[in-house]
């Protein structure tokens, strides 16, 4: 029955299910020992305890506008009480009261996520104050201030680790149950628990402004309210009541007897159509809960189990919203490796996102940076300063393009083609190389989408501030529908309110500029990981983990628990229709359609509650080892670039000269590959893909991955033999650079697009 009696609590509900089952109970017993008089008065009384919770279900029912529903179960009792069925009432007495626990257990166990996160909500901190520690109010930390988390604690605020690493555990903002180092300097976000020893962290926000009191407020307003599915059922229940009187109606006037519309009304009593619907969407919450995603209320998750258009902003959402390093250029004479150490060794003077790029890619490469001095920078232009005793530059260049010289204009062409910016580095006036940076796709969008579309999704744009070169290129990759680029957030919001008057619409985003369309959209989702307090505050969705994936899961859950409640709902109702013919035809007692009734409340809440556990085959189960292995390799992957940049660049070399220095180039591609690249690709071979065969169904599921690997390492072998040729001859011969440029440039577009695949495919399976 309905969870919200007003005046009757908790404990008054322990009390009624004691009651009522004592009454049956002590009935039970009374009929065994031949005190049939006895039985009946035990019995008697468990009914009539029964009729004033009743009636007041029916009082709060009407008050609600549900009139009708609860009147079954007061007439049912009544009845029993009429005619003498005690044994009947006292069973529809334990079911009401049983039905209620039911109820009250479902939610609690639906919900014990949301409310585990706000009972793990922070009050207080440890600030350090000089060689002291003071506890102090939550409300009372200001940014700056140096606090100590403790081993098992959970961070108050967010800030940025003073002492490191620190082993943390994030799965309460995530989902995912492996610990994150954070060394000193790194941002770590208030909510993670201290898996470590004790760390030092200096306070970056407030606690009002921290992510775990932003997911505290969103989890603070989830719950089952009543989405569509829910009055639905009420609607159906509104019809329900004239036909169980009317159903009671007929058994009297066929039977000639009191007794079989009695039965009539003890079958019809509505709870599976109350209970079940409200059950399957507050478990639909938990289960997004548990995977990392916010769902502002029972509403907003039944309607995004209806949507069937999808917008999408670009970065942030289908890319990571960081520039990564896409190729390093260098003037002939000089090595990528050393422009990007040089570049690197500048940029670390410097708090540009760009700078922040070049700079992890030159200590992911493992370069020795060195100290620059008399560093400027000049906003729009870039840094200046003193490395190795030479003055060097990062950014802008002022030498107008048709002035570069020829390796220079190449990589203009390619930024041009992949959309990427260009920092140029200039070393004592002259222009020595190029960094190309690029802001990559997510590994899992193209897999999301796929699911999405699997979930029912049957319209994808993309909505970005963007230009359209590399806005389309994206959308080609992942496959949508149509792309919107240089859009304002006015533009945003019209494009979002004509698609929602076709179809039930979300749109994704992160950033401020998102929010107008977040709040015009059906069901508004923000990654709120690294999004704007604005972009999360406008949604009904938040995706706390920054993987785009979790935006399928959601949408599978809605699916999911939507078809569940509606499935529970109908089959309660048809259940409950068969027993009422039954009673109407004579042949089911009150008694006996007393414990239908039960049976039937307590199949429909079992099914709702399937909502909260995981779809079977919703994904492959990975053993930790087999994550570990996919880890590993995708860091592997990251390790890789500099190779497939050097298969490129001895390519393109070959294409302007044949002498020592293409020689040389080809040399160095044919160790990087020997060394480095096959060790790789066996590995994956004979590691990897066995591990992955069980999960993904069968050694077939690698099949397409592997001739890929025999492609590589023929590609591998003939570009060796071309060396060995070349080396005893001492050059390179004529007749071999045609099938040698060939080779390498087959190699390097084999070498992306297999990398691409894996990734996708493979490496965007592990959390």
């Amino acid at each position: 029955m309905p969870r919200s009696l007003g005046v009757l609590g908790d404990r008054w509900e322990q009390a009624f299910l004691v009651a009522t089952g004592g009454a049956l109970v002590g009935g039970g017993a009374a009929w065994l020992a031949g005190a049939t008089a006895v039985a009946d008065g035990f019995w008697a009384a468990g009914t009539a305890v029964a009729v004033p919770p009743a009636v007041v279900w029916v009082a709060a029912a009407v008050r609600r506008g549900r009139a009708g529903v609860d009147l079954i179960a007061a007439l049912a009792l009544a009845g029993t009480l009429a005619v003498g069925e005690h044994l009947a009432g006292a069973l529809i007495a334990l079911m009401l009261a049983t039905g209620r626990a039911l109820d009250a257990a479902a939610e609690r166990r639906a919900s014990r996520d949301l409310r585990a996160l706000l009972e793990r909500a922070p009050r207080s901190a440890r600030r350090r104050s000089g060689d002291d520690l003071v506890v102090v109010p939550l409300a009372d930390v200001r940014i700056g201030d140096v606090l100590v988390a403790g081993p098992g604690e959970v961070v108050p605020v967010d800030g940025r680790v003073l002492t490191g690493p620190a082993m943390l555990d994030e799965s309460a903002l995530t989902g995912e149950s492996a610990l994150v180092e954070r060394g000193a300097g790194e941002a770590v976000r208030s909510g993670v628990v201290n898996a470590g020893g004790a760390v030092d962290v200096e306070a970056t926000a407030t606690a009002e402004d921290s992510t775990y009191a932003q997911i505290v407020r969103l989890a603070e307003q989830a719950g089952a309210q009543r989405a569509p599915v829910v009055r639905l059922a009420e609607r159906y229940a509104a019809w329900f009541l004239p036909l169980s009187l009317g159903v009671a109606g007929a058994a009297w006037w066929l039977g000639g007897s009191a007794v079989r519309a009695v039965a009539v009304l003890v079958v019809a009593t509505p709870c599976p159509l109350l209970l079940a619907a409200p059950v399957a969407i507050v478990s639909g919450l938990s289960r997004a809960a548990r995977r990392g995603v916010i769902v502002r209320d029972g509403g907003a998750l039944e309607r995004l189990g209806r949507a069937r258009t999808l917008l999408l902003d670009k970065t942030g959402t289908l890319t990571t919203g960081r520039p990564r390093v896409l190729q390093v250029v260098a003037a002939p004479g000089r090595t990528p490796s050393e422009v990007l150490r040089l570049a690197a060794s500048l940029d670390q003077m410097s708090a540009h996102v760009l700078a922040e790029a070049i700079v992890a890619e030159a200590r992911a490469r493992a370069l020795a940076l060195p100290p620059a001095r008399e560093v400027t920078e000049e906003p729009g232009r870039g840094v200046t300063g003193t490395v190795d005793g030479r003055r060097v530059t990062v950014g802008k260049t002022v030498m107008p393009p048709e002035a570069r010289p020829g390796w220079a204009r190449a990589a203009d062409n390619r930024a041009a083609l992949d959309g990427a910016a260009v920092a140029w580095l200039t070393v004592d006036g002259a222009l020595c190389g190029a960094v190309l940076l690029l802001d990559p796709l997510r590994h899992d969008a193209p897999r999301t989408l796929r699911r999405l579309r699997s979930a029912g999704i049957g319209r994808l744009l993309m909505l970005t501030g963007d230009r359209a070169e590399p806005a389309r290129e994206v959308a080609a990759v992942v496959g949508l529908d149509e792309v919107r680029a240089e859009q304002l957030p006015a533009d945003k919001v019209a494009a979002v309110r004509a698609e929602a008057a076709r179809a039930v619409t979300v749109m994704v985003g992160d950033g401020v500029n998102d929010a107008p369309a977040l709040a015009a959209a059906d069901v508004g989702v923000a990654m709120g990981a690294r999004g704007s307090t604005a972009s999360s505050e406008a949604a009904d969705v938040v995706l706390v983990t920054d993987r785009v994936d979790r935006l399928a899961d959601a949408m599978e859950i809605a699916v999911r628990a939507r078809r569940i409640a509606a499935q529970s709902a109908a089959g309660g109702m048809a259940l409950s229709l068969a027993a009422m013919v039954a009673a109407l035809l004579g042949r089911l007692p009150p008694a006996a359609g007393a414990l239908l009734q039960e049976g039937i409340d307590v199949l429909v809440i079992v099914n709702a509650l399937r909502a909260v556990l995981p779809r079977r085959g919703a994904g492959p189960g990975l053993e930790p080892a087999t994550e570990d292995l996919i880890r590993r390799f995708a860091a592997e992957h990251d390790d890789l670039a500099d190779v497939l940049d050097a298969v490129r660049d001895a390519a393109s070399l070959l294409a302007v000269e044949h002498g020592p220095r293409a020689l040389g180039a080809v040399r160095e591609v044919d160790r990087l590959l020997t060394e480095r690249l096959l060790p790789h690709e066996y590995a994956e071979e004979h590691e990897l893909y066995p591990a992955l065969a069980g999960p993904l169904g069968g050694g077939e599921a690698t099949a397409t991955m592997s001739r890929a690997h025999s492609e590589i390492d023929r590609l591998a072998r003939r570009i060796g033999t071309h060396v060995r040729v070349a080396g005893a001859a001492g050059r390179l011969r004529p007749e071999q650079l045609e099938d040698l440029r060939a080779c390498l440039y087959g190699l390097h577009s084999v070498l992306r697009l297999h990398f691409v695949q894996e990734e996708e495919n493979y490496f965007s399976l592990a959390p």
